[in-house]
């Protein structure tokens, strides 16, 4: 039986009652992690290029979107998926009303996100991400989990963040400490694009700092890393390795990347996703639209070809995404 407790607002309500039970916050609230079920954790739907300084929601139609994106989200949905986590940030076309009519017409659980990406070369930043403090950012950020984004109840699963390669540039290293200090408010667990396994340790070492565990941490993007000893590294530390570009020629590289960590008894650190998608906002109808279910059609008959057991398959698609997801502080007894 879920745990109710007596609360004096809606916003302590919903505290008392995550710190209370394992959820995920879902575009339409939160959800036990129980049900949860097959999920993948790093997806677009809709992505807009322009840049920080012309991106709006008047450049598309939201019926035009929701109508070429749904088929697609249908699909993953009758292959199995139930939770679809969409990691376009805000300044990048994120648009959560979009996602949450996406949701209620598709069947699946759909999570977004509150953060700044910071990745190539920082033209999706706005102004304002230079001369803030990282406490400023943070406190941008947990406003969005506390009070809604932008004029809608929607809350954030997540905090989705974005690198180059090391060394990292101050705003870049100020983003991840925002991210850490968001973290400590709001229990969000910090995704972050990142360029190659130096920044990956990097970043492991400033949210340390800041007095996060590594297990708040998802590396995302970590096949772009070919040193599977820095994946091993940081998976050792308590982070998520994330391989989550899956395409339909990369499976037998995935399956490699996963008998690696398996033979590190490292399987219960690893996310898997394909980063697809999305509708790309300036391109006739969208451009061409990359489905979400390479996971079924070609990496689980090949993972299972190569001896992977259902329990195996479980825990890679289900129960670690739903842990990483949960929505809990995770802090450090010692900031360093």
């Amino acid at each position: 039986m879920l745990a109710v407790l007596p609360c004096t607002s809606a916003f302590n309500c919903l505290q008392r009652f995550l710190a209370a039970n394992d959820y995920l916050m879902t575009v339409n609230g939160p959800i036990p992690l129980m049900k949860a079920g097959f999920v993948l954790p790093h997806e677009h739907i809709l992505v807009d290029f322009i840049g920080a300084d012309q991106v709006s929601p008047s450049r598309y139609v939201a019926d035009e979107v929701h109508d070429a994106v749904l088929p697609h989200l249908k699909q993953a949905h009758l292959h199995g998926v139930q939770t679809f986590v969409d990691c376009t940030p805000e300044w990048l076309g994120r648009d959560v009303k979009l996602l949450q009519r996406l949701s209620d017409a598709c069947g699946m659980h759909i999570i977004t996100n509150t953060g700044y990406y910071g990745a190539a070369k920082e033209k999706y930043l706005p102004p304002h991400a230079y001369t803030e403090s990282a406490e400023q950012l943070a406190a941008r950020w947990t406003t969005e989990w506390k009070e809604g984004i932008g004029d809608t109840p929607i809350r954030p699963g997540i905090i989705k963040t974005g690198v180059d390669n090391y060394p990292l540039s101050e705003v870049q290293q100020k983003l991840i400490k925002a991210a850490a200090l968001t973290h400590l408010e709001t229990g969000l667990t910090i995704f972050v694009h990142t360029g190659d396994g130096k920044a990956a340790l990097e970043q492991l070492k400033l949210i340390e700092g800041v007095g996060v565990k590594a297990d708040a941490w998802v590396w995302t993007h970590a096949q772009n890393e070919s040193d599977t000893a820095i994946h091993v590294q940081a998976a050792k530390a308590g982070g998520w390795i994330a391989f989550d570009g899956l395409h339909p020629q990369l499976a037998d590289r995935y399956v490699a990347f996963l008998n690696d960590m398996k033979k590190q008894q490292l399987l219960h650190r690893v996310l898997l996703s394909h980063d697809a998608g999305w509708y790309q906002v300036g391109t006739p109808r969208g451009g061409v639209f990359r489905p979400y279910i390479s996971v079924f059609n070609d990496l689980i008959p090949a993972l299972k070809k190569a001896r992977f057991t259902d329990s195996e398959l479980t825990l890679l698609f289900k129960t670690n995404p739903a842990n990483a997801l949960a929505v809990k502080v995770r802090r450090a007894s010692y900031p360093t």
